[in-house]
């Protein structure tokens, strides 16, 4: 677990042998390190709170800042991630980036932010790349060596990116696989001229060497900025839009108490806040908007039809579409989040929406057992499922003894089965053998 640091020291290690001082004694003396978790897309949120966590280590005694990084690219333009390139370049104290843990990724733009750090570390089974054309910070270009080429439009690992000496100060084959590993490769390290002091060393009673790091100090998003930059995802952006027109759409057509159109005009508004943040296809936002239209066409009769199925294209269309790649970086939800938006849009509109409509509209009192023996004529063929119309409201039907309706044929509701309704021709019905037995 020590190795590294071992490695880096080396003689500078020194053991505390006088006054039987221990090494959690000795490690409270020391300046501590902050720790910043930067993970998900880098947006305006996420690019304002590395610069202020900068200046307030500068500004609270931290002897040095770790950004643990974990992100897939950046939302934020070239010009936006060129000034957070330049605060960490231009930061008075030591600025180290960990890009872990192992499966963490730093794709796109702010890979770069590893070129202008004082100290990069990666845990085993990161991967670091697709940095896109280099930036320039204070004149120059930011360059990692002769790996340039390979990060610009693919990615390293750990290994790689230590063999092509992308990463600084880290000499371990093992690489960096906690944050404690992190501290213990900062030890004895001369930054800045600084030299950092960040693992006490002290001889237990048994002679034993026994190391313990210094006070380390976790910083996030408040809760807030923290929600902001969650909706500004595509997953997350594409299923609030979705939930908040779904249920505004609901609420108009059931004539509900507000509670649904509340909770809708809630998820679109962070929708369209995390659309905002995003670069987005005015074509598919289009596609989108254009299936909810699609969709309140049938809701209204309470029968799935052709528009249902118009919307659910034109739905998935604007699902695939709506997002655009940055730098390379492809910004589409993944299958998961695609598949679940989707098979939830299906239900709710084939199944769900018009069931609720014709469930509080189509019955014209509060029971239905007067319903039976009413006369009604078929809307479309009801072989064997369809849909009739009865006292000028419009069931979902299905034959009784599986005797076809042809369209307009006349029809008697013979039973009720939850708010499907039971019907057979006026003549010409099929005979049950048991009523036939019974007559006879």
């Amino acid at each position: 677990m020590c190795g590294l640091a071992l490695v880096i020291a080396g003689p500078a290690l020194s053991l505390m042998t006088g006054h039987g001082a221990s090494a959690a004694d000795n490690s409270a003396k020391l300046a501590p390190v902050d720790v910043v978790e930067v993970s998900g897309l880098i947006d305006s949120i996420v690019a304002d709170s590395i610069e202020k966590a900068i200046v307030r280590s500068q500004n609270n005694g931290a002897q040095a800042v770790i950004f643990q990084l974990n992100t897939q690219g950046a939302v934020v333009g070239r010009d936006r991630m060129t000034e957070v390139l330049t605060a960490i370049s231009a930061s008075k104290i030591p600025v180290a980036i960990w890009v872990g843990p192992s499966g963490a990724r730093a794709y796109g733009l702010p890979a770069q932010m590893l070129a202008v750090a004082d100290v990069t570390a990666m845990a085993p089974g990161a991967r670091i790349g697709r940095t896109g054309a280099m930036l320039s910070v204070n004149g120059s270009q930011v360059t990692f060596g002769t790996a340039d080429e390979k990060l610009q439009a693919g990615s390293l690992g750990f290994l790689d990116a230590r063999e092509q000496k992308v990463l600084k100060f880290s000499t371990d084959d093992r690489g960096v696989p906690v944050l404690r590993n992190m501290l213990y490769a900062l030890d004895g390290l001369n930054v800045r001229s600084v030299t950092l002091d960040t693992v006490s060393d002290a001889l237990d009673a048994k002679g034993q060497v026994t190391r313990e790091a210094t006070t380390v100090r976790f910083f996030k998003l408040g809760l807030m900025p923290r929600l902001l930059h969650t909706v500004a995802s595509p997953p997350s952006a594409l299923l609030l839009v979705t939930i908040g027109l779904a249920l505004l759409l609901f609420e108009f057509f059931t004539a509900g108490i507000g509670i649904a159109a509340f909770v809708g005009a809630v998820c679109l508004i962070l929708g369209c806040m995390g659309i905002g943040a995003l670069s987005m296809s005015g074509v598919g936002i289009a596609f989108l908007l254009a299936a909810f239209v699609a969709f309140a066409v049938d809701v209204q009769v309470g029968v799935p039809r052709v528009w249902t199925g118009v919307g659910l294209v034109s739905y998935i269309i604007g699902a695939f579409t709506m997002f655009r790649d940055v730098d390379g970086i492809t910004m589409r939800p993944g299958w998961l989040s695609l598949s679940v938006c989707i098979i939830s849009v299906a239900l709710s509109f084939i199944v769900g929406m018009p069931s609720m409509v014709r469930t509080r509209f189509a019955t014209p009192t509060i029971g239905r057992e007067n319903l039976l023996g009413t006369v009604g004529v078929a809307v479309g063929a009801v072989n064997p499922e369809g849909t009739v119309l009865v006292d000028g409201a419009k069931w979902h039907a299905r034959t009784n003894r599986a005797t076809p309706l042809a369209d307009n044929d006349q029809m008697r509701v013979v039973a009720i089965d939850g708010i499907t309704l039971e019907v057979e021709p006026l003549e010409g019905a099929a005979k049950d053998y048991r009523e036939a037995r019974s007559k006879s």
